[in-house]
């Protein structure tokens, strides 16, 4: 069910002592896929402009990628996210962090660790960004 993936997303940011209203989270489709598939691309490109103008607006200090799906959209590119992980890219001038989707942490525990590296990775930017 869908709840459990953010009831894991909130675990993860309570972790890492965010407070919610240090948190936005904003998807890349503004919509659900029919069955919840993955997007299409034209799906993702109808959709985009409205997520490049929540995050002119935010003026997040950093963005934390959650999956493929935000990654590859965010960084326009095509490259698995293992490969994308565990290190700050640039989207904009804004630092960006990608990491596995906490749906995909329920299928692959597995990549909890690297997922908490990546999340503490998160907030150190944020607080060198901020502090």
């Amino acid at each position: 069910p869908a709840f459990h993936r953010y009831d894991y997303a909130a675990e993860i940011i309570e972790a890492i002592k965010f407070r919610r209203e240090e948190v936005y989270i904003c998807n890349i489709l503004k919509c659900r896929p029919p069955g919840n598939r993955d997007p299409e691309p034209d799906e993702v490109a109808q959709c985009e402009p409205y997520l490049v103008r929540q995050l002119e607006i935010l003026k997040p200090a950093v963005i934390c990628a959650l999956g493929k799906h935000a990654a590859q959209t965010l960084l326009k590119t095509q490259v698995p996210i293992s490969k994308l992980r565990g290190r700050v890219h640039s989207y904009h001038g804004i630092k960006l962090v990608p990491t596995f989707h906490p749906a995909a942490l329920l299928r692959n525990p597995g990549w909890k660790r690297q997922t908490w590296e990546d999340v503490q990775l998160v907030r150190s930017i944020y607080d060198q960004e901020l502090g």
